[in-house]
């Protein structure tokens, strides 16, 4: 099969023809109708994440067609379509038995602890607690963003921050991420700043439910400050960036609550004295289980989620190196999906 591999952190990956996954016990390879290009497959390429082991196959959202299945695996048939959280669950651990897939400690990740989806083809292990059935009407496009950007500003927003209506939330960066909570949060009745350097960017946030934007810079707390009557309620990292959390820290209000889903690979300095005595809430937020995908695939079904509206480029895998390379100089804007043609069907 044809897949991107990356055989130095930080040198461009290459196309190459490379072995198909073999199925394993418990697991699934599907045939990759869609992947989406992340900031974390960034973050990934140049050497951030400790599990990678090089050559690499990066890409962890996605979604396709089973075209194998493993020694016990039921309820599950070659040709189903399928999306997986970006977080493979073992579903047998204490976190996994309460519920809390997305924090299981034995849990794989595709692109991270083995190889990705940026190919033709992907195994996926511990398929029976991880798969999720698509609907017939949701495209592999959009059900790609499912796994990564979207569920986990799904869960972010609503399951971990708990937004309300006619709460002030503030976004910080409107990359795949940003946007998606943007318009989750606009869903729930919150008014939405969102804030970016990229005015591309900030024209598709107000587009998705941003009451306001805010050109990122020395003046944006004042300028948030004004705009939320004081400071808002929840302000989220959907970058990773040590100077947004001490901005996303500052506009809040007293007992305000920080999301953080944005990576900080060089760490992060914390006023510990400002969040206790202002009784701030730091609430981190990673990925979302699979069996929590119901109430979000009814939204989009119901037509209030709209992740579809979040894709602004469709390439090939050729075109994957210059676009990973493209996220150097920042996010751009929306969301890029990527189409690997398989060779058989």
């Amino acid at each position: 099969m044809r897949a991107i591999v990356i055989e130095q952190f930080g040198v461009l990956p290459t196309v190459q023809d490379v072995a198909e996954p073999e199925v394993a016990a418990g697991g699934v390879v599907l045939k990759v109708e869609a992947t989406g290009l992340c900031r974390s497959d960034w973050h990934g390429w140049q050497g951030h994440d400790s599990d990678i082991v090089l050559p690499h196959v990066p890409g962890h959202e996605l979604a396709g067609t089973i075209v194998a299945v493993g020694d016990g695996v039921s309820g599950w048939e070659i040709g189903d379509r399928v999306t997986t959280p970006f977080i493979c669950a073992c579903g047998e651990c204490e976190q996994c038995q309460e519920g809390n897939q997305q924090v299981c400690p034995n849990q794989l990740q595709p692109g991270f602890n083995y190889w990705g989806s940026f190919a033709e083809y992907v195994a996926l292990p511990f398929a029976q607690v991880n798969l999720v059935r698509l609907p017939e009407e949701m495209s592999f496009d959009t059900a790609a963003g499912l796994g990564c950007r979207f569920a986990t500003s799904f869960r972010a927003v609503h399951q971990v921050g708990k937004v309300q209506a006619g709460e002030d939330v503030v976004v910080f960066g409107c990359g795949g991420v940003g946007l998606s909570a943007v318009m989750i949060a606009a869903a729930l009745g919150a008014r939405v700043v969102a804030v970016d350097t990229n005015p591309g960017a900030l024209e598709l946030a107000r587009k998705y439910g941003a009451a306001d934007v805010v050109q990122a810079g020395p003046g944006a707390v004042d300028e948030i400050r004004a705009l939320t009557g004081g400071g808002p309620r929840v302000t989220m990292d959907a970058l990773g960036s040590n100077e947004i959390v001490q901005q996303a820290l500052t506009v809040l209000r007293p007992q305000g609550r920080h999301l953080q889903v944005g990576l900080l690979p060089s760490g992060v300095q914390l006023d510990v004295s400002r969040l206790i005595g202002q009784e701030l809430q730091w609430l981190g937020s990673h990925g979302m289980a699979a069996h929590t995908y119901a109430e979000m695939l009814d939204l989009v079904a119901s037509g209030v989620l709209r992740p579809q509206d979040l894709i602004t480029r469709t390439i090939t895998l050729d075109d994957v190196p210059a676009a990973l390379d493209e996220l150097t100089a920042g996010t751009p804007a929306g969301v890029t999906v990527i189409q690997p043609p398989a060779r058989r069907p």
